[in-house]
């Protein structure tokens, strides 16, 4: 098995199929999926901000060239502190592969290098042993867990809570000592 090419790049028209995708097909991001919504406003987002705002946003995460998901990150505030959360939706297909995890870091990477937030965190369910794996895998560390937060299948669930710190991440990009910029795509190897 080869390792794909990863990048990340804005939402284009062409990769709304995949962005569909995951409106429509209930399995396919296994227990995130949280029942029909308007499907329409898709498109009424990308014409609008082409889904990078200021509270909010989504980038197309390729592998060898093509749309397999999408990474995205949320502001979160707490008093007066604000920093991201953040999310990934992969195809079946792209999972189990490195995608997740290279396109974890290389998101890490750009909210480091465009935002001053000193926080990154991500929330997963109690289940998703392979997201928790990536996560540690790139530093986040597990925090907690907040009980009957999410509501989903009928019942309310848990999830666990992972951050990660500035002060304690590792960019993926960074070579030797001269501090230079991440790659905008890279190998999972």
């Amino acid at each position: 098995m080869t390792t794909p090419q990863v990048a990340l790049r804005p939402i284009l028209v062409e990769d709304l199929g995949v962005l569909l995708r995951f409106r429509l097909e209930a399995g396919l991001i296994g227990p995130n999926w949280y029942g029909h919504r308007d499907s329409g406003e898709l498109r009424r987002r990308l014409d609008t901000d082409g889904w990078l705002g200021a509270e909010d946003s989504r980038m197309t995460v390729t592998a060898d060239g093509a749309a397999v998901g999408f990474v995205a990150w949320a502001a979160v505030s707490q008093g007066n502190g604000t920093y991201w959360s953040i999310g990934i939706s992969l195809v079946p297909e792209a999972r189990g592969r490195g995608v997740g995890l290279l396109a974890q870091r290389l998101l890490c990477d750009y909210l480091f290098d465009h935002s001053p937030v000193v926080r990154i965190e991500a929330v997963t369910q109690p289940e998703n042993e392979a997201e928790q794996r990536i996560l540690e895998r790139i530093g986040f560390v597990l925090e907690g867990t907040l009980r009957s937060a999410e509501f989903r299948q009928g019942r309310w669930r848990d999830v666990h809570v992972y951050g990660l710190l500035r002060s304690e991440y590792r960019p993926a990009g960074r070579a030797g000592r001269d501090g230079g910029r991440p790659p905008v795509t890279g190998s999972a190897r």
